[in-house]
């Protein structure tokens, strides 16, 4: 038989935003200390009283705890409660002191006051027309966010889904949830299928319902597209949809149909143009992959049939040129490689670390200037440029800036309608530029324009999806050069030597610990992934920092191929960010902790701030009154409301796909065999070759053997390379 346990909320110890377990401490009348309530307790603040219905159980690990089946919440009558839960960051306007000076001015009616006579708190220190504007519209979006968060969590939604749920739809948000819940997969960051499958179940949606197949597709194939590919086989993407969803095939494939008809997707017959292994088969696209890979395909081929300008100079007069301008000397292959995109149209420069590619890039742009041209410098996160700019003296700017995207218009500015005001486009890391950015930006550029990609085609393909550099290379459609002689200076570096190793399938130079010389690569064997935790955690606090003068954090980045596990980035962050931000200004949310000072990533583009997938900042500030969240990157400030730090994680250690385009004066990367799925060539050489001065591996001989000998990475699926030829 239940018991009924009533008390106040004082604190969340723990909270899953995907499970919506939560861990919560109770003040309870008659009872010493707190109580341990756990349960799904998604929509609670701190100073609310819970009503509870459950049962007492005693844990093995945290002793007797209370485990709820249902709760009911009010409001707090106590002043204290009611200072807490002003002070919890729920009221936009109201932090922690604004709340202790209400709390003192109106006591126990402070709530009331709020609620009914809100001109009241003008005689408040600190509350102004404005102040109070901002906090009667919180106090009436948070009345109107509880019935639907209310609603909600009957459904299985966190608080910080429900308040985004609330923010896109407004009061429209329970229509919208009982209408079509899959909806909430399509139109907000975070909410995925399962979720929204979950909370379609609650609200009454069939299992085998079309839209719920439909919705399965379409999921199964943003999957896919998230693992890197830009379509799905028909056969494939039927199976995993009939996995995912428990139904029928006969309704997956009327789904299918319906789909196809309604040009949610695109099924293109693959024939020949794949090998015979694919012969008989359908493409699966939705509908914006197809668009941007045939798109980036005819705009490509289009570009290729309009001859390029002389430049009116001929070779003796490049060299001398180059040798002005650069006072250097260039080798047999860079100069073959410059002639290459002189005169090519679109070319395509690729080697690995060491090989003169930025010097080639200078050599080329000391060229086309010299001949009074209008070159344009871009790569595509913000640090990739502002290395091309120190590099190369010139500005150089992320592709989105150079392409001037447009928040409020929803796409680029610069477009084949209104294209870059430029002779010769330049574009380095190009490895990392997926289908869709490069659609973008070769629609922009000029009929009679140079496009010259510069990249290392070895390194893991773009964070999105396609492969398009690779892709580019074998269609043959474009000249490609490959630099592969390392020069003298590049070979006094074990990082450079080891990485060229690596890429041609050789173990790389292991160096132990020496005391009296340093050295810019070392291999700490080490097989515990418990004692590798241990090593990592010495080795950013301690060792580096006073041998090798590097700080902490802006100087030593922790690499690692998976995000689960001892050695994972979720394990790596939470302790790294104990050993290295003491700071006690935390905020909660989602299950997730930050603290000022914390090193942080965006997840996701976001158009809007001018902040992209891959960038890393720090946070400077957290406003518990504004419920705002600033970030630093690079020294620029970018505001984050409560409810959108779904959109950053923790940085202290980030996976290497994401370390793309980046460059660290010191990289550590474990390498043991519980990451063997992941264990490959080119994960390996894109986490040294992010290293400028320092790489240490810690792991086993073995691990690494795995991945060297590993050089056949998960295909991607693109039809680029065909459209091409």
């Amino acid at each position: 038989m239940s018991e009924t346990l009533e008390g106040q909320m004082e604190r969340i110890v723990y909270f899953d935003d995907r499970s919506l377990y939560t861990v919560a401490r109770l003040k309870v009348r008659g009872i010493a200390g707190h109580v341990t309530v756990v349960g799904q307790l998604p929509v609670i603040t701190p100073g609310e009283v819970l009503r509870l219905s459950g049962d007492w159980e005693m844990h093995p690990k945290y002793g007797q705890q209370f485990k709820a089946a249902t709760y009911s919440v009010s409001l707090p009558a106590q002043i204290k409660g009611i200072q807490k839960y002003l002070g919890s960051g729920l009221i936009r306007g109201i932090g922690p002191e604004m709340a202790k000076r209400l709390v003192d001015k109106f006591g126990a009616k402070a709530l009331e006051i709020i609620e009914h006579s809100p001109e009241d708190l003008l005689g408040v220190a600190g509350i102004g027309e404005k102040r109070l504007e901002m906090i009667q519209k919180a106090w009436e979006d948070q009345r109107e966010v509880r019935d639907v968060m209310i609603f909600l969590q009957g459904h299985g939604v966190s608080t910080g889904y429900s308040a985004k749920i609330f923010k896109q739809y407004g009061k429209d948000a329970i229509r919208v949830v009982r209408e079509n819940p899959y909806r909430l997969a399509a139109d907000i960051f975070g909410i995925g299928f399962v979720i929204a499958d979950r909370i379609a179940e609650k609200v009454g949606v069939s299992k085998d319902s079309l839209i719920r197949a439909e919705a399965g597709i379409c999921h199964v194939l943003e999957k896919m597209c998230g693992e890197g590919h830009v379509y799905g086989l028909d056969e494939d993407v039927l199976k995993r949809a009939e996995d995912l969803l428990g139904i029928g095939r006969s309704v997956l494939e009327t789904a299918f149909s319906n789909l196809a008809a309604s040009k949610r997707i695109v099924l293109e017959e693959i024939g020949d143009g794949q090998g015979p292994a694919f012969k008989g088969m359908k493409a699966v696209y939705l509908v914006a992959f197809h668009a941007a890979e045939t798109g980036l395909a005819n705009r490509v081929k289009a570009l290729l049939t309009v001859p390029v300008q002389s430049l009116e100079m001929n070779a003796e007069q490049t060299k001398k040129l180059v040798q002005k301008r650069l006072a250097i000397v260039l080798s047999r292959e860079q100069w073959s490689a410059l002639e290459t995109t002189l005169s090519a149209k679109i070319s395509i420069v690729t080697g690995g670390p060491g090989t003169g590619k930025t010097t080639l890039v200078k050599a080329i742009l000391a060229v086309f200037e010299g001949a009074g041209k209008r070159v344009l410098l871009a790569a595509p996160t913000g640090r990739a440029a502002k290395r091309l700019s120190e590099v190369t003296g010139r500005e150089a700017k992320t592709i989105h800036r150079m392409l001037a995207y447009n928040f409020r218009a929803s796409g680029f500015q610069k477009n084949e309608q209104n294209p870059l005001d430029a002779d010769v486009v330049i574009v380095d890391e190009a490895s990392m530029v997926d289908v869709f950015l490069m659609y973008h930006l070769v629609k922009a550029i000029p009929a009679t324009a140079v496009l010259i990609l510069v990249g290392d085609v070895y390194q893991l393909p773009s964070v999105g999806s396609g492969n398009v550099l690779r892709d580019m290379i074998d269609s043959g459609s474009m000249p490609a050069v490959f630099l592969t002689e390392i020069f003298r200076q590049a070979r006094e570096s074990l990082i450079i030597v080891n990485a060229h190793q690596i890429n041609q399938g050789g173990f790389p130079t292991l160096s132990t610990s020496n005391r009296q010389t340093l050295q810019d690569f070392y291999f700490i064997e080490q097989d515990d992934p418990e004692k590798v935790l241990a090593t990592i955690l010495e080795l950013c606090c301690v060792r580096i920092p006073e041998r090798f003068r590097l700080h902490p954090l802006s100087d030593i980045q922790v690499l690692t191929p998976m995000h689960k596990g001892i050695v994972g980035t979720v394990n790596l962050n939470r302790v790294l960010q104990k050993a290295l931000n003491p700071s006690n200004d935390t905020i909660e949310r989602m299950g997730r902790i930050f603290k000022c000072g914390d090193k942080v990533m965006q997840v996701r583009n976001n158009y809007q701030k001018e902040v992209f997938n891959g960038d890393i900042g720090t946070i400077s500030q957290i406003d518990r009154e504004t419920q705002k969240v600033a970030v630093k990157y690079d020294g620029r400030p970018v505001a984050y409301d409560f409810a959108e730090l779904d959109e950053l994680v923790l940085a202290y250690a980030v996976s290497v796909h994401k370390s793309q385009g980046s460059e660290y004066a010191a990289v550590i990367l474990p390498v043991v065999t519980q990451h063997f799925v992941l264990l490959q060539r080119n994960l390996i050489y894109t986490g040294i070759t992010r290293a400028k001065e320092l790489v240490v591996l810690i792991g086993t001989k073995q691990a690494l053997a795995i991945a060297i000998k590993n050089d056949r990475p998960q295909r991607r699926m693109t039809r680029l390379s065909f459209r091409l030829q």
